[in-house]
């Protein structure tokens, strides 16, 4: 081989650029324009089979694999729910708002998902699985019962030392006793509906339902007091 002679490389084969596979053409555009101007149930029967349908199915799986709606549960029966619906809604399509139909098609099956997504997630928050209500059970009975039975001793002895005032009336009481006893009573009978309740905030209340002053009022309260104690005793020997 002379250095005249040169190798030529062999000629490059050009790539054939991919004609995009356009599913909602004019014609599909035009099926839909026709399907919504015509009452006739055969001609909306063939446009639907013949053009509506395949671009439908076409772009509800499109729009599903593009926006991720893929990972719904069940999101092939959820792509066949869409296109039902699409079925339903085809005749409300309204060309003279100036919208094309397959902009109209695609925003409904977006929100359409959207509105799929936002439900499974709320409905997600609300189940509870099975395994997480055997364990709250599990936990309600190994823990609740002695809680339980703590605070049902405690509503019994209360319900006792309220019976146990009441009986305090037929003593000989002074005026000002009868009047701390009544108001006692009362703050008793109303302790679901007062919003405060500390030391400062229970004398104001006596003070206001007896109409005697502080010192008055702690004067006839510990002679109560030593009511209560007798009683406690009694409870706690079970006497009571």
């Amino acid at each position: 081989m002379t250095k005249k002679e040169e190798i030529t490389p062999p000629a490059k084969k050009r790539r054939q650029k991919r004609k995009k596979n356009y599913y909602f053409t004019k014609v599909h555009e035009q099926a839909i324009l026709d399907y919504c101007a015509t009452t006739s149930r055969d001609e909306r029967t063939r446009l639907y089979i013949d053009l509506i349908q395949p671009a439908f199915n076409e772009m509800v799986d499109k729009i599903a694999y593009t926006y991720k709606f893929t990972s719904l549960p069940n999101i092939d029966v959820l792509k066949d729910d869409c296109k039902i619906w699409l079925t339903t809604i085809l005749d409300k399509f309204d060309p003279s708002k100036g919208s094309k139909a397959f902009s109209y098609f695609s925003v409904i099956t977006k929100n359409w998902f959207i509105h799929k997504v936002k439900k499974t997630k709320q409905q997600a928050k609300r189940e509870c699985h099975y395994e997480d209500i055997r364990k709250e059970i599990d936990s309600q009975y190994t823990t609740t019962q002695p809680k339980y039975e703590s605070q049902r001793e405690k509503y019994e002895f209360w319900q006792g030392f309220t019976a146990e005032m009441s009986s305090w009336d037929k003593d000989m009481l002074k005026e000002n006793e009868q009047k701390v006893l009544k108001a006692v009573q009362i703050l008793f009978e109303s302790s679901d509906d007062i919003e405060i309740f500390n030391k400062k905030a229970i004398y104001l209340y006596l003070r206001e339902l007896t109409g005697l002053n502080t010192k008055q009022v702690v004067n006839n309260l510990n002679k109560m007091r030593k009511k209560y104690s007798l009683y406690k005793e009694r409870w706690n020997r079970g006497e009571i």
